[in-house]
């Protein structure tokens, strides 16, 4: 009955407006609190920043870095509010989690020009799995700037050790939000989410260690998500437009159809 529950809760979720999703998934988890863990880990929310006032700088919150009411911050490895027992990758992938994230803030600042990234690790046995995070946010009141939203990048990976190889099986999910208002076209909302999977075994290295193998299936999959949301969202977007307002008269509209369907019985008589 719990199962069932559950899949209909998830259902639910992926056909609500992806701008809504934190007020639906709280309505929803008002319904079947009893669901409130599994909803919480399984539906992915647009990501909030905090500040680690040790390093001052800026990191993303999400599931993967909460324990209890607390959430780790990559920068420091401590837990704000301060939590004594809270998980804790062990030294070696802690090694890695703080090359990651130097690594991923660069190909933040690249690929982004701002924003904020994170990553967090966690042991598995036999590999350990690692989460990617990046936000941008765009401010429609600064000055020049046309439109206002953000963009919300999760990718978690698992890692396998395979002897001199490395399995990684990488899910990544982006949710995008936009919002433009102007006197000729008034206010204007897309919102959208996409999730995609990808595996690869790759050999490991000391020039290709496990960051390199990671950063390269990440940056791969972002561009893939980037050119299949320009084509779902903003081509559909500009189909639907143009078949709701014809840029040319009806008459010519109907002439150049006539004149389509003319030339194509003709070539399909030749044949």
């Amino acid at each position: 009955m719990a199962t069932d529950e559950l899949d209909c809760a998830l259902d639910l979720m992926r056909r609500m407006p992806p701008s809504s999703i934190e007020d639906n998934l709280a309505g929803l988890i008002d319904l079947v609190p009893d669901l409130t863990e599994q909803l919480l880990s399984m539906v992915d929310q647009p990501l909030k920043v905090a500040r680690d006032p040790t390093a001052k700088r800026d990191y993303l919150l999400c599931d993967y870095n909460r324990d209890g009411d607390s959430y780790r911050s990559p920068w420091t490895n401590r837990y704000d509010p301060p939590l004594s027992d809270g998980a804790t990758p062990s030294k070696k992938l802690r090694d890695i989690e703080v090359q990651a994230n130097d690594i991923f803030d660069i190909y933040r600042d690249l690929y982004f020009e701002g924003g904020v990234s994170s990553v967090y690790c966690w042991d598995l046995d036999g590999g350990f799995a690692a989460v990617i995070l990046i936000k941008k946010t765009q401010d429609q009141s600064k000055q020049g700037q046309p439109m206002k939203g953000t963009w919300d990048s999760i990718h978690v990976v698992e890692v396998q050790d395979k002897g001199r190889n490395g399995h990684y099986k990488l899910t990544s999910t982006v949710m995008l939000f936009i919002e433009t208002e102007t006197k000729e076209t008034g206010r204007v909302t897309l919102a959208g989410s996409l999730t995609r999977q990808e595996e690869r075994t790759q050999p490991v290295d000391k020039v290709n260690p496990h960051v390199a193998n990671v950063g390269r299936m990440v940056e791969d999959m972002e561009l893939k998500l980037r050119t299949t949301l320009q084509t779902i969202y903003f081509g559909k977007t500009k189909d639907i437009v143009n078949e709701l307002r014809q840029t040319v008269a009806i008459s010519s509209l109907s002439m150049r159809n006539a004149l389509a369907a003319e030339i194509g019985r003709a070539i399909g008589g030749r044949n």
